[in-house]
């Protein structure tokens, strides 16, 4: 067998290792690209989530190879998994989606042979299902975010919340479910909100859809 500095330039795991991969960019792209994105239209997403994907599949890989401690690489995965980016806060359901990414990667990645065929497919199409049905099936409803600093924080009193949601449904035009109180900064005389709206409740011309088709653009 040819080799290169001590290392085979082919090994026989090649097959195995492009099986996985290919299984593991399938399931990758109906999850995220099928069923995430049509849903949440986050572009900058998309590139996190595929390379995050492919990152740590390539780096489970090699990690099995060399008799690595699986706890060790879950350990390893569970810090980047936490991670939070400073210049924008991961929603919950963007975290799961994340986690699930993240779990994909080391399910297909370190599937040994003692793991049939049929059972690695059975558990990766099952979170595809579950997703699935979560998203399009049982939580129909989609309830989008966006945060705001707002200053006209005399109408953030209980007794002046219809007032409030009144003039975010004139500036953003969305009709609010619900708005959250953060930081308040008595001193500019603002206010940190978290502005809650049911997509489906939107016309068509509300500023998420504007955004999303400028995006495309």
């Amino acid at each position: 067998m040819m080799k290169i500095f001590g290392m085979p330039v082919f090994h026989n795991d090649m097959w195995e290792l492009l099986f996985k991969f290919g299984l593991n960019a399938l399931v990758l792209f109906i999850l995220i690209r099928v069923i995430y994105y049509p849903i949440h239209r986050k572009k900058d997403y998309l590139f996190t989530y595929f390379l995050f994907n492919v990152l740590i599949f390539f780096l489970c890989v090699l990690l099995n190879s060399v008799k690595l401690s699986i706890g060790f690489a879950f350990g390893l995965f569970a810090i980047f998994g936490v991670l939070r980016y400073r210049t924008e806060q991961i929603s919950i359901k963007d975290m799961t989606y994340l986690f699930a990414v993240i779990t994909i990667a080391v399910i297909n990645s370190l599937a040994s042979k003692k793991v049939s065929v049929a059972e690695l497919v059975f558990t990766d199409g099952m979170i595809l299902v579950m997703t699935y049905a979560l998203e399009h099936l049982w939580l129909t409803r989609h309830e989008a975010m966006k945060q705001v600093l707002y200053e006209r924080i005399d109408l953030i009193k209980p007794e002046n919340r219809v007032q409030l949601y009144a003039d975010l449904h004139e500036r953003l035009g969305v009709k609010v479910s619900r708005v959250e109180i953060g930081k308040i900064d008595l001193l500019k005389d603002t206010a940190q909100l978290r502005v809650f709206y049911f997509e489906d409740e939107q016309g068509h011309g509300s500023f998420n859809e504007m955004a999303a088709d400028d995006g495309d653009d």
